[in-house]
């Protein structure tokens, strides 16, 4: 029997990439000899979305619409897809075309070669010189400060093994970061290079707030310097405390006025500034931690649709 590829797609709000995005799927699983199953998972889209996911649906039973209640977030709609996958492969990747489809027979060869996740690397990407320019920065910080490396100019196009897929399903995380979990998992890992075209229709959703946001949760689950930085400046400023005491008791002892008063409020607003800033990172994990163990499901679905052949 032909293997079982899942190709798994977040869909927000794609409704003018949904049909020539299913069209360049089709150009490139229909010559291989696999079997597919096509992922959709609706992630309370707000335009017409979902009624183009339905058309496509009720003529190609391949097709698996997972509808989620609302808008939980780009990496929880690809674990909703994660979890509901049956293929001894899957792949994820975005509607908007510029991750191409015509990628998928190298992932495929990639994992046939014996790689169990091969990630599509770009070799160039056209998103703009400022986004450009803040992701190599990003990489270059982050890989900086982890102990497993996570792939430049990777984002979340690639292939997993089933195996893979399994161990990430067990993985109940709430503030996801898939990138870095990919490669925290371990496993032999084969990268296909290629070169990234414009969004086909549409605007990014993924802003600079999100890319932020993804970007602390990167640098939180995945890296101790923020716990490092805090009692850094802890020592750091005690060391400055204790030579100020030092120095204020030698002034004393040898009969010197000190008018301290200037020194005083310096200290003081320099000791008020660090303390703010540690208890910012002390409340960041407490809040991911009060997150964690609130166990609330990672995402509702709303409900699944096929339609079957008669």
């Amino acid at each position: 029997m032909s293997k079982l590829i899942s190709i798994v797609s977040p869909i927000y709000n794609e409704e003018g990439n949904i049909k020539l995005f299913y069209q360049e799927l089709n150009k490139f699983v229909t010559p291989t000899n696999y079997d597919f199953e096509y992922i959709f998972v609706n992630d309370g889209s707000r335009d017409n979305s979902l009624v183009n996911l339905l058309e496509l649906a009720q003529n190609d039973s391949h097709i698996k619409i997972i509808n989620l209640s609302r808008n939980f977030g780009h990496q929880l709609a690809i674990t909703a897809g994660l979890d509901n996958a049956k293929g001894d492969a899957v792949i994820i990747l975005d509607s908007d075309l510029q991750d191409p489809p015509g990628l998928i027979p190298q992932l495929l060869q990639k994992w046939e070669e014996g790689f169990e996740i091969v990630n599509a690397k770009r070799r160039t990407r056209n998103d703009g010189f400022f986004k450009d320019f803040s992701a190599k920065l990003f990489y270059k910080f982050l890989n900086s400060i982890l102990s497993s490396k996570i792939p430049e100019n990777v984002g979340d196009y690639r292939l997993l093994d089933k195996k893979c897929v399994t161990i990430l399903q067990n993985i109940k995380e709430k503030d996801r970061y898939l990138r870095g979990l990919s490669t925290w998992i371990g496993f032999t890992q084969g990268v296909v290079l290629f070169d990234r075209d414009k969004r086909h229709s549409g605007v990014t959703h993924y802003p600079l707030s999100k890319m932020f946001g993804l970007g602390l949760n990167a640098i939180f689950s995945f890296s101790h310097l923020p716990m490092k930085l805090a009692t850094f400046f802890c020592i750091f400023f005690l060391g400055i405390s204790g030579v100020t005491v030092i120095y204020v008791l030698l002034s004393i002892i040898q009969g010197h006025n000190v008018a301290g008063w200037a020194s005083t409020v310096l200290i003081f607003a320099l000791f008020s500034g660090i303390q703010m800033f540690v208890l910012a990172i002390i409340s960041e994990y407490v809040g991911r931690i009060y997150f964690q163990v609130q166990n609330r499901p990672l995402y509702i679905v709303d409900k699944i649709i096929t339609f079957k052949k008669d």
